[in-house]
């Protein structure tokens, strides 16, 4: 089963709080067969936002993108699965909406970069590193789904 309990960090940003996105992106994991395991929701503060985004910092787009996410609350999740980061990648579409394909959640619900929705995590170390900035240990909840049997063959 350890292998089942890969975790990725999936965050729906400002612009999919305001459009009301939030239950569709749960629903679209839930469906997948995906755990959560951890959901907050709040506004960001700039210091968690530049920690977040630290890898980018010397991009042009940087201090914009931390002023947008700074600008609504934003639902921070983790969810729990089998290659959960490498799938839950592919469910959420290419960075720049007009590259992913329709069926994904950037190819279905966004059409710019810059509202693009929804982040992922890029790898488990990324996860590992996300799900610590965002979250404290014990607000992970480890349970066992009753549709674990399901949902996987072990």
């Amino acid at each position: 089963m350890a292998a089942n309990c890969e975790q990725t960090f999936i965050a729906v940003k400002p612009d999919g709080v305001q459009r009301g996105l939030i239950g569709e992106i749960i629903k679209r994991f839930e469906q997948k067969g995906f755990r959560l395991v951890a959901l907050k929701f709040q506004q960001a503060s700039k210091d968690l936002l530049k920690k977040h985004y630290s890898d980018l910092k010397d991009r042009p787009f940087y201090n914009g993108l931390v002023e947008y996410m700074c600008s609504g609350p934003v639902a921070a999740m983790v969810w729990e699965g089998l290659n959960v980061v490498k799938t839950g990648r592919v469910m959420l579409g290419e960075t720049n909406p007009a590259d992913s394909k329709p069926g994904t959640i950037r190819g279905d619900f966004c059409i710019q970069v810059g509202r693009n929705i929804i982040h992922g995590s890029d790898s488990v170390e990324s996860a590992k590193k996300e799900i610590a900035l965002w979250f404290k240990p014990e607000e992970l909840c480890a349970y066992k789904s009753c549709a674990h049997t399901w949902v996987y063959e072990d």
